[in-house]
């Protein structure tokens, strides 16, 4: 036990990528091993993860569970690894969504073992992102996490698929350089790449540094990470690339990239550009609500334009990623004040619970694109009375995108909004524009599939018969929207951990 505790997050961090290794050598022809060795390989960092929340110490100060290892001893850089309430969210998150998503996969038939390798090797990518405590080894896997997904969506997407995947790669890669150069920077500043230590130094840097003020070189390296953190969340206007990307995914690609690989930038700001940078972003606050505002809105209106059901579900993700960064602006704006700590327990649920209904409502899009070969609104209609049990499940899960009450997305978007208003009041008024427009997007979604006259095309005495959902797909919907139910009705049990991280973050 000592083992285990002493050494759980490198087991929940490098278990995926050993397990992807080991898959190398099983035979490739053997699709149902394979598989069920993934699925299997997959489970194992989820029951570590729910073993370490249970060990978590909510009021403990500083990380815990740390680890430190010499990775490049001559640049002072180690692999270190540590969890606080945070980032111990986020590895909730990466580890439960990654197996449902490997569930979801089992009807892939093409190149099963390079694919299931992809996945495993992904999640181990953003899992460092979150528990490294070293900037130069948060870079390293932050770029992991770039290489699976690319070739996830060039090998195994739809029919623009090389578009889609080179223009994904070449807007994170481009953002990538300016992180990488000031993280760069800062080693060489300070003789080391810890995140605490650097915090620490940077806090106290007065007068010149390379013959430029402190000031000057603050404000350059802030929004070298700014654009790099924009564009994964992804902030308007550097929001282009996802629409495509999510339409151009495999189910289960588009199920972690709406999950997981966008909050990555989300985290960032609050991991790096918020305590490392807080004058720098006190002063930028400003425009950072107004671009979160317009991604709130312009993706909202976005997504109420789309016939394509996929291209829906992508634009509402630059939607509510905006909530979450609208959150973020206003604790940029007043840190230390209880309607900013109020905005940023509802910004970091708010990754939390967009990740548990995009991933739903992604999948649920891959469940009747399987069936009917079409994500086009206008070709589907009155499918309910054939599928109720889908029809249910989508119900429920495009309500929690909506933020009904009693769901879990009410609970995060009612904090945001409750701390940014006080502090942000017309940015906060007119982003209420986009949540009103979710309602007319997210209606239109579910009237356009389920409701109206019905599609005769599908009509079980037609030409295509539409099957129900399958039992293996209910069980990649039930722990999602378990979740989200249960957050909804009782957001204390994460609330209490993401609550007591800020108080002392922020």
């Amino acid at each position: 036990m000592d083992f285990l505790t002493s050494h759980l997050l490198s087991l929940i961090l490098f278990l995926p990528a050993v397990s992807a290794l080991v898959l190398f050598f099983l035979p490739k022809d053997e699709a149902k091993l394979l598989r069920w060795f993934t699925l299997g390989a997959s489970l194992i960092p989820f029951a570590l993860t729910v073993f370490l929340w249970t060990q978590f110490k909510p009021d403990a100060a500083g990380f815990q569970f740390e680890e430190k290892y010499v990775w490049y001893q001559a640049i002072n850089s180690s692999l270190h690894l540590g969890v606080d309430g945070l980032s111990l969210t986020m590895v909730l998150l990466t580890t439960l969504l990654t197996p449902l998503a490997i569930l979801a996969s089992f009807n892939v038939t093409d190149r099963i073992k390079p694919y299931m390798m992809l996945f495993l090797f992904l999640e181990t990518g953003m899992l460092g992102v979150f528990m490294a405590m070293d900037l130069l080894i948060f870079f390293v896997f932050w770029e992991i996490g770039l290489v699976p997904m690319y070739f996830i969506i060039n090998q195994w997407g739809s029919a623009n698929k090389e578009y889609a995947s080179m223009k994904f790669m070449m807007y994170t890669m481009g953002g990538s350089l300016g992180l990488l150069l000031g993280i760069q920077l800062l080693g060489a500043l300070f003789g080391t790449f810890d995140l605490a230590a650097i915090t620490a130094k940077w806090a106290v840097a007065e007068g010149f540094l390379l013959g430029f003020p402190i000031a000057t070189i603050k404000t350059v390296v802030f929004w070298a990470f700014v654009v790099a953190f924009a564009i994964k969340v992804p902030i308007w206007p550097f929001h282009t690339w996802l629409p495509d990307a999510h339409t151009e995914a495999p189910t289960a690609g588009s199920m972690l990239l709406a999950g997981v690989l966008l909050k990555l930038g989300a985290y960032g700001f609050l991991r790096l550009v918020l305590p490392l940078y807080p004058v720098e972003s006190y002063n930028y606050a400003g425009a950072l609500a107004l671009l979160a505002t317009a991604a709130i809105v312009f993706g909202a209106f976005g997504s109420y334009g789309q016939k394509d059901f996929k291209r829906l579900v992508a634009y509402s993700s630059v939607s509510h990623m905006g909530i979450v960064v609208l959150g973020i602006a206003a604790a940029a704006f007043a840190a230390g004040k209880s309607d900013a700590r109020i905005a940023m327990n509802g910004a970091i649920l708010q990754m939390f619970n967009h990740g548990l209904s995009a991933a739903g409502m992604f999948f649920l899009v891959g469940v009747i694109y399987e069936r009917t070969h079409t994500r086009n609104l206008d070709e589907f209609g009155g499918l309910f009375p054939l599928v109720p049990i889908y029809g249910g499940i989508l119900i429920f899960t495009s309500l929690a995108s909506l933020g009904l009450p009693g769901l879990n997305g009410f609970v995060s978007e009612f904090l945001v909004v409750r701390g940014a208003f006080p502090l942000l009041t017309v940015y906060t008024a007119i982003s209420m524009l986009g949540v009103l427009c979710t309602g007319a997007y997210i209606l239109k979604g579910i009237r356009k599939v389920l409701h109206g006259p019905l599609n005769e095309h599908w009509d079980s005495h037609g030409e295509h018969k539409l099957t129900e959902i399958n039992t293996r797909e209910i069980l990649v919907m039930a722990p999602l929207m378990s979740l989200i139910l249960i957050i909804g009705i009782w957001p204390a049990w994460i609330l209490d951990v993401i609550n007591k991280a800020v108080m002392r973050l922020f």
